[in-house]
């Protein structure tokens, strides 16, 4: 029986195509009747109900069983209108009966008005609405699904929530061309109602005439009632089928149900209602008119919008509409929003929400990175009004990801009532690391070395790597490109500011969470590997520490099972010990010196500054030993002389693609590169053993031991 059911779809269609073949009695054809017209109610109220459309999914399919079930209906009834001398049930007389009153003219005038107002103002409506939704809805898909990544990438949603609503924009995208398609079906079912109505009438009046079944009058009575009744009958469920469609296709932007949104939004305007009582009151002065009825409508409007906006006016609620908050959500302080009504509700509601000290907590949280924005900078960030900067951050994040292995955590933006209206900021677990300004109607344009000519603009520097920059007008953009300009429109400048900051970060923001993420993704495609180096090898802390010495230098941590593979033969064939870090991260990074020679390698030679062996060796005899291991302890004419020859030859990079980078040898490669990183921080300092040996090296410039008397004179 269970089964039986299961196909209980398959065997309805198959009855339907039946109809169309098998001749069946009047009683039968009744039955059919009542159960089209009970059918397409069904479906008129559920469309009504249902807050959005996806909740009647099956509607498209629906829509070809129910048309296919009324074609097969009219076959039935023109086949016993035209062989049973205009008989074919009592409903088609009944209806046929009542709609003529005995006027055959009337009666046809009726039913032809029906149809076409079917056809022309529901039927022809639902098409256009389904056709226009249908593309608009496709087109929408691609900004949709990169909100989705923006919100899970941000933080805001989790994987099952993404996937639930990617899933639903396909079903949309699914659900609005099945209904594009199914519109047609609608539409030739009304032009086919008008063929049958002709067929019936036509071809029934003929064969009266030739059976002499009675006077010509008598004939077009008896075929007119037959043709009426069942015109009606197959179009009383097709109106209501094609008022479902529309019902279904409109239904885009709704909140509730139809008749909860009818009253919400019509009940929210109560001067709209006394003002159209007002004005069906004015009408009484127009002679002929029936002033009772006027007054009894006008009065009921006037009194209806009266009481609504008393009611308004003593909910506060109502009045502010739209905003919620209360235990379990965060309301944030809207820095935009200037209505004393909707601050001082949100001052009670947050006093009630913190009234629970364990919300109080949630203030405890520090967010990784943070940016804030001035007010003129907010249509960068505002989707709704064509703000991508949370789409560049996509990218950007997966970029990163991609190349240095890391997973950057999610950005917190935010306006912010304490920053210039122009100015943004960069935030690094709760404290700001970099400043900016820009200018959103202008273009940023990078001064060349040597420009053809100068351009007009407002000068400034460029947040990123400070180059001596200028504001200029977008219809300036093309001859500042031909002046040798870079111009940068404000998103750019933005996220590459964002980009380098993240980057010169990112080792503070390697969580001991984020750790053991990577070690169980690891796990996944060595987990021999992970069991035998974790715990017994390697402890999560002193993994950290390689993983953030490693992000700091910019070497990338994508090769897991290599790092992990030379720290656990370090530690476990070697004997280095394991308070030896700096060891441990030079064996790392040798064993990685195929991604470090291509991240500063251009056509296959590196660019290097190298150092003599007499300052080598001053620096190797300055070791000290500390708390913390060996450090490097010059004189101070050392270190400056080193600091004044680091800056010069630096300059000799401006011209070059690659990053500045000093060669040392392996022993003096970290000691130096502490030393010199609160100086220079973006400069890399490479051991011999980090490059590759296919690459050439070609020093551009060398540090030596300068002689202070001689650099005295």
């Amino acid at each position: 029986m269970k089964k039986l059911l299961s196909y209980s779809v398959v065997l309805f269609v198959l009855t339907v195509i039946l109809l169309l073949i098998i001749p069946l009695p009047a009683t039968i054809v009744d039955v059919a009747i009542i159960l089209n017209i009970s059918l397409s109610l069904m479906i008129l109220v559920i469309t009504m109900t249902i807050r959005e459309p996806l909740e009647f999914a099956i509607f498209p399919s629906l829509l070809l069983i129910t048309t296919l079930f009324r074609l097969g209906i009219n076959v039935s009834t023109t086949r016993n209108i035209l062989t049973n001398s205009g008989s074919s049930g009592q409903i088609i007389k009944a209806f046929g009966d009542f709609i003529l009153q005995g006027n055959v003219v009337v009666g046809l005038v009726i039913y032809l008005i029906i149809v076409l107002m079917q056809f022309l103002v529901i039927t022809k409506g639902a098409e256009r609405v389904s056709e226009v939704a249908a593309r608009f809805t496709l087109d929408a898909m691609p900004g949709k699904q990169m909100s989705i990544d923006a919100d899970l990438n941000s933080g805001l949603i989790n994987e099952q929530q993404a996937k639930v609503r990617r899933e639903k924009i396909q079903r949309e995208a699914d659900f609005y061309g099945s209904m594009d398609g199914a519109t047609k079906i609608v539409k030739g079912d009304s032009v086919m109602s008008l063929i049958t109505t002709g067929i019936n009438l036509i071809g029934g009046i003929i064969i009266g005439m030739v059976q002499g079944s009675g006077t010509l009058g008598e004939v077009a009575t008896t075929y007119s009632i037959a043709t009426v009744g069942d015109g009606l009958v197959g179009q009383i469920p097709s109106l209501l089928i094609s008022t479902a469609t529309g019902m279904i296709v409109t239904r885009a932007v709704a909140e509730g149900s139809l008749n909860e949104d009818i009253s919400k939004q019509f009940t929210a305007q109560p001067t709209a209602i006394m003002i159209s009582g007002i004005v069906v009151g004015v009408l009484c002065v127009i002679p002929g008119m029936p002033v009772i009825q006027l007054l009894i409508v006008s009065v009921g409007l006037i009194v209806g919008g009266y009481y609504l906006s008393r009611r308004i006016k003593a909910e506060p609620s109502l009045a502010a509409a739209g905003f919620a908050s209360g235990p379990g959500q965060e309301s944030e302080p809207d820095e935009l929003s200037g209505e004393t009504g909707q601050e001082t509700l949100r001052q009670v509601t947050e006093e009630e929400y913190y009234k629970d000290v364990n919300n109080v907590y949630n203030l405890l949280m520090v967010e990784p990175i943070e940016m804030e924005f001035g007010y003129s900078l907010i249509p960068l960030v505002d989707e709704s009004v064509g703000g991508r900067l949370i789409n560049r951050i996509v990218i950007f994040r997966r970029q990163y990801a991609q190349d240095m292995g890391f997973v950057i955590p999610s950005i917190r933006l935010r306006d912010s009532s304490g920053l210039n209206t122009n100015q943004y900021c960069i935030k690094i677990k709760g404290e700001e690391v970099a400043k900016g300004e820009l200018l959103v109607d202008y273009f940023l344009a990078l001064d060349p070395e040597n420009p053809e000519k100068e351009i007009d603009g407002i000068e400034t520097i460029e947040p990123a790597y400070g180059i001596p920059s200028r504001w200029i007008r977008p219809e300036d953009r093309e001859i500042a490109e031909i002046y040798g300009y870079t111009v940068i429109d404000p998103l750019s400048v933005l996220v590459t500011h964002l980009s380098e900051v993240v980057k010169q970060h990112a080792h503070e923001l390697l969580t001991r969470q984020e750790i053991i993420h990577l070690v169980e993704n690891t796990k996944k495609i060595a987990p021999e590997l992970i069991e035998e180096a974790f715990p017994n090898y390697i402890n999560y802390s002193l993994f950290q520490k390689i993983l953030t010495n490693l992000l700091k230098e910019g070497v990338p941590i994508k090769d897991m099972e290599t790092i992990i593979e030379t720290a656990l033969e370090s530690i476990s064939e070697t004997g280095l010990p394991l308070k030896d870090v700096d060891g441990l991260i030079e064996h790392i990074r040798t064993a990685l010196k195929r991604t470090i020679t291509r991240l500063y390698c251009e056509d296959g030679s590196m660019k290097v500054i190298t150092m003599d062996s007499e300052l080598e060796r001053t620096m190797v005899g300055c070791l000290s030993k500390g708390e913390r291991g060996y450090y490097l302890a010059l004189s101070p004419d050392v270190l400056q002389s080193l600091i004044n020859q680091i800056t010069v030859q630096l300059k000799k990079f401006n011209s070059l693609s690659q990053n500045p980078v000093i060669l040392t040898s392996q022993v003096m490669r970290v000691h130096f590169y502490r030393l010199i990183d609160q100086f220079y921080p973006n400069v890399r300092v490479l051991s011999f053993n980090e490059i590759a040996n296919n690459i050439q090296i070609q020093s551009i410039g060398s540090l030596t031991l300068e002689n202070p008397e001689r650099r005295g004179a």
